[in-house]
């Protein structure tokens, strides 16, 4: 089996409108239209996932489901770390296989999210409950072109994850919920 190994990074803007203005500005092309993600993370009650810094993700788009694990980060200028996934027929069914395996949902969050396509890296906007977001995903050289070209450097780099964002959010804001999804 081949490592797959994600690389993302993302950067913070104050609108969706000046993400689009600067996903604009660097000549992107779109390749998926804006979407609802809905996002379960899942683990065992003793938190093993969580201890080892993996993560076990069920996506939901639409109709599509897809299944990911993803390794521990490793020490880099962005978030690196090993990704395997596979689309899946049923959500529901597969909840219950992973509830029937000692699993739990731990954490829920939602996005809006909308991708283009530049250089071979991934561009989305994502439209959160704590903000809008540009997450780069692809080559490390390709990554950091576009974000010098969108006028960001390497210390602009947020390397957190949504549920992380979420948890600084929280502690600053007093959301009173535990996970980060939209009302209504």
């Amino acid at each position: 089996m081949t490592k797959n190994v994600e690389r993302e990074i993302k950067l913070r803007f104050a609108s969706k409108t000046e993400a689009h203005e600067a996903v604009k500005s660097v000549g992107a092309i779109p390749l998926r239209s804006k979407r609802l993600q809905k996002d379960a993370l899942f683990d065992w009650p003793d938190e093993r996932l969580r201890q080892s810094q993996c993560v076990l993700r069920i996506r939901q788009e639409n109709e599509d489901c897809t299944l990911t694990f993803k390794g521990p980060p490793e020490s880099a200028s962005m978030k690196v770390r090993e990704e395997i996934e596979s689309t899946v027929g049923n959500s529901s069914n597969l909840v219950t296989i992973l509830e029937r395996l000692g699993l739990e949902v731990w954490f829920r969050y939602e996005k809006y999210r909308e991708e283009f396509m530049f250089d071979g890296v991934i561009v989305a906007i994502d439209e959160t409950p704590v903000g809008t977001f540009i997450e780069l995903e692809g080559e490390e050289s390709g990554i950091h072109q576009i974000a010098a070209s969108l006028g960001w450097s390497q210390e602009d780099y947020i390397l957190d994850s949504y549920r992380d964002i979420f948890l600084k959010e929280s502690n600053t804001k007093g959301s009173g919920t535990s996970d980060m999804v939209f009302n209504g």
